[in-house]
């Protein structure tokens, strides 16, 4: 297949660029610095984006990976807005585009995350729970609605709900580990909100999965059927790295340092089940986040 990736530059992208050109196919980027580039993006004015798409290539299907990094430091109001912008104006943009070419995509695989069940404390939650109601779930709620336009074309779109992909090389745990490494991480408020996780391994294998099943459409949970407490996400990190986990900061304090991201993503308890994904047959790879969290350290 001709498959073109938005976002090919970050974590996830760069790992599904490298697997699906090693099963032999065709991977191209949707670029934003090089005009000279088949496919290409630009920001022309607020909320306006041109694209370049080259049509004598015939893209069978595209993997909307593009978003500003939500977890890289507290959210001033511009922060905000870059979120908002850089997920739902590239959607917009993405989508009308695919609408009016002459050949579109098969499937459009479109990225949105688990914050768009909110807050949900000790319940599961599965594809056919409601959405929640605060900044990150309003975002993906948002966000697939556009997405799913795609479908006025014949194109099969699917949804991403991704939780905290787990890599060394980028993402929620290489922020994470260096506070561990120097032994001063711990536990965040009461440590008993759910995280759910996936080993970058299985959301690459999950994607290519997906790709490759024509049934598969609509929302899909990208998680682990194994969620974890953050206190015993402490623990585990701690002992594998060799290293102690005493310095526990408290509620009060990861909303003062951290505001309304900490509240959102440290504090929040989101138990995620990929009912979908397993009725669709994928198996997963790495169910067991002590083994997934060493195999992901040990990856160069």
């Amino acid at each position: 297949m001709n498959i073109l990736i938005t976002g090919a530059s970050g974590l996830i992208g760069r790992a599904l660029t490298r697997e699906l050109g090693e099963l032999g196919h065709q991977v191209y980027a949707m670029s934003r610095r090089d005009d000279m580039a088949a496919f290409y993006w630009q920001e022309t004015q607020p909320q306006h984006w041109e694209i370049r798409w080259d049509e004598s290539i015939n893209i069978d299907a595209v993997v909307h990976l593009a978003g500003e990094s939500i977890g890289s430091m507290r959210w001033s109001a511009a922060k905000k807005q870059r979120i908002y912008d850089s997920r739902i104006d590239t959607t917009r943009a993405l989508v009308n585009h695919l609408q009016h070419l002459q050949t579109p995509p098969q499937v459009l695989l479109s990225a949105s995350a688990i914050g768009f069940y909110g807050e949900g404390g000790e319940s599961d939650k599965d594809e056919n729970s409601a959405p929640g109601d605060d900044f990150l779930a309003n975002l993906a709620q948002e966000w697939e609605r556009l997405a799913n336009q795609a479908s006025v074309a014949g194109i099969r779109v699917l949804n991403l709900r991704t939780g905290l992909v787990l890599s060394a090389q980028g993402g929620a745990l290489a922020t994470m580990l260096p506070p561990f490494k120097m032994g001063v991480g711990g536990r965040l408020g009461s440590g008993q909100q759910w995280m759910s996780w996936i080993s970058l391994d299985d959301m690459v294998a999950a994607l290519v999965f997906l790709l490759n099943h024509p049934d598969a459409h609509g929302p899909v949970n990208l998680v682990s059927p194994q969620p974890i407490r953050n206190i015993e996400l402490t623990k585990v990190l701690a002992q594998t790295l060799k290293r102690p986990a005493l310095c526990h900061m408290p509620t009060f304090a990861v909303k003062a340092l951290f505001g309304e991201m900490g509240e959102l993503l440290l504090l929040s308890s989101i138990r995620v089940r990929p009912t979908r994904l397993q009725a669709l047959g994928y198996t997963f790879q790495d169910g067991d986040f002590t083994a997934a969290l060493q195999a992901s350290l040990q990856t160069p």
